[in-house]
């Protein structure tokens, strides 16, 4: 579906994406992973044509991104990480303004818009204007927006970023009804069980380069099953076990206070790379 051939992408002297190769397939569930400035904001703007490559080739069903670039677009739908709602514009009339832009039939926009209300459960705010929206509600509306010109392809710059728990596992609910639809789902998360809940693979990148694209599962087991966790001249460190039983047996030997667990996306992440997750893309 989307397909990704040694990409680079240059702010003057500053790499932000370096030979990115990746395949994101048909119908997958994917997201990228990636600590302050790793580029995964550049390759979102890349994907959805905001922002030219400096050199390699996106391509969409197998269409170059830039040269069909209207064909291409329709079948995009972007949720950027900040609010592109119209405030003063009521819900139903942001979602009116956007199936105009798109040119969809009058009889078929209200109908959609109808629907689209229904699933994002705003039908009762419909006539309010977006601004009054919570942070949740926002979200779920900059979606159903996204979603007007029916596109096959969603992309999701950290959909939930900012957002209480029990917002986020709602907006998850409304993104696992999305992918049930068969869409093709592209997201960038700095939260980890986001990715591991929803992703059925996820990309791990680190200073404008892919370390690894797995499922989240395989990463993990890749590293070690069990961490073990314990502070030590100052510092938390790490020690990694295919299993429990072998990371107890090391802990014997741990002077101090430590800590078996089961490994995450995370500690995978930083093993990986020796470098933490947080904050948000500034490239």
């Amino acid at each position: 579906m989307i397909s990704y051939k040694d990409v680079c992408k240059s702010y003057g002297q500053t790499a932000a994406v370096v030979g990115l190769n990746l395949e994101v397939k048909e119908g997958e569930f994917f997201g990228l992973l990636g600590p302050n400035g790793a580029g995964k904001t550049t390759i979102m703007r890349m994907t959805a044509a905001l922002t030219p490559v400096s050199s390699g080739v996106i391509t969409v069903n197998g269409e170059q991104l830039h040269r069909d670039l209207v064909k291409v677009k329709q079948k995009i739908g972007v949720v950027p990480q900040y609010s592109n709602l119209e405030g003063e514009l009521t819900a139903w009339e942001n979602l009116e303004y956007h199936g105009r832009l798109y040119g969809i039939p009058r009889a078929a926009r209200r109908r959609r818009i109808d629907e689209l209300l229904e699933f994002a459960e705003l039908t009762e705010r419909q006539n309010d204007p977006a601004r009054l929206f919570s942070g949740g509600m926002q979200r779920k509306l900059m979606i159903a927006k996204t979603l007007m010109h029916d596109p096959q392809i969603l992309l999701l710059d950290e959909p939930t970023v900012g957002l209480d728990a029990s917002v986020r596992r709602r907006i998850w609910d409304l993104l696992r009804q999305i992918k049930a639809r068969g869409l093709t789902i592209f997201l960038t998360t700095h939260y980890l069980d986001e990715a591991q809940i929803l992703c059925e693979r996820v990309g791990l990148i680190d200073a404008g380069r892919l370390v690894l694209a797995d499922a989240p599962q395989n990463i993990i087991s890749g590293v070690g099953q069990y961490v073990l966790e314990y502070f030590s001249d100052g510092h938390t460190s790490q020690e990694f076990f295919a299993d429990k039983e072998s990371a107890i047996a090391a802990a014997r030997n741990v002077q101090g206070d430590f800590k078996v667990r089961e490994a995450n996306l995370e500690d995978a992440f930083i093993s990986l790379t020796n470098r933490d997750l947080g904050g948000n893309d500034e490239v």
